[in-house]
């Protein structure tokens, strides 16, 4: 039997959506409330693209030949930052990083799809790691990234080609109650900027590290071997 409750003198702002001769049911009700306070809960959203070219000296074995190797076959260039959960899917470790006073490290999982001149990394889920404020933050945020990595001709010059990454990622949080003091744009500023400063650090990192295992590759290396020491 459902409880209900009877509302004669008092105004009730949800009577008019499910109410029924004055009847309130409370599954309804509270069904609105937690809509309503899902709207009022401001967020921000952080929005960075950046691009990143190498030129790399084409070896006996081409660049594109590399490019082209299925997952299965790729290195995950840096163990103490990478590592395989399967053929296409891979586990990554950000460095940690301060977003005000709060240090964060987050932990993404990838899956790599192939591409006839390269291939597209893309973000699977996203876990923070850091501080119990931090981690509260895992049920109060959605991010998206996608990292494009092809390989052309250089420019005039047949014995080089170039290695290109476009990254673009978002990500959109609620703003805890600690930081509704905060106007929203400071925030956005402020978690654009830690992003860009996080792409502005990896993104050659990472460009280096491929060039270095397709040298690898190219003289005839086919260990795999990750040659990253986890640091910057």
């Amino acid at each position: 039997m459902a409880l209900t409750l009877h509302f004669n003198s008092v105004s009730n702002p949800f009577r008019s959506r499910c109410s029924e001769n004055g009847n309130v049911n409370l599954t309804k009700a509270k069904n609105l409330f937690r809509i309503s306070s899902d709207l009022t809960t401001p967020k921000a959203r952080f929005v960075v693209k950046r691009s990143e070219t190498l030129a790399v000296k084409q070896l006996e074995r081409p660049l594109m030949e590399y490019m082209s190797l299925p997952a299965s076959q790729y290195s995950v260039l840096d163990a103490e930052r990478i590592e395989r959960v399967d053929e296409n899917t891979f586990r990554c470790y950000v460095y940690r990083f301060k977003f005000f006073a709060f240090e964060v490290c987050p932990v993404l999982l990838v899956r790599v799809e192939e591409q006839l001149n390269g291939c597209c990394i893309r973000l699977l889920s996203c876990k923070l790691e850091g501080s119990p404020i931090v981690v509260a933050q895992n049920e109060k945020f959605s991010a998206s990234m996608v990292n494009q990595i092809s390989c052309g001709n250089g420019q005039g010059d047949s014995s080089s080609q170039q290695l290109s990454s476009d990254a673009e990622i978002e990500v959109t949080i609620d703003i805890p109650f600690a930081f509704r003091a905060i106007p929203v744009e400071a925030i956005e500023s402020s978690g654009a900027q830690v992003l860009d400063q996080i792409l502005r650090l990896m993104l050659p990192r990472f460009m280096a590290q491929l060039a270095k295992d397709y040298q690898a590759w190219a003289s005839g290396d086919t260990s795999r071997q990750p040659l990253g020491s986890g640091k910057i």
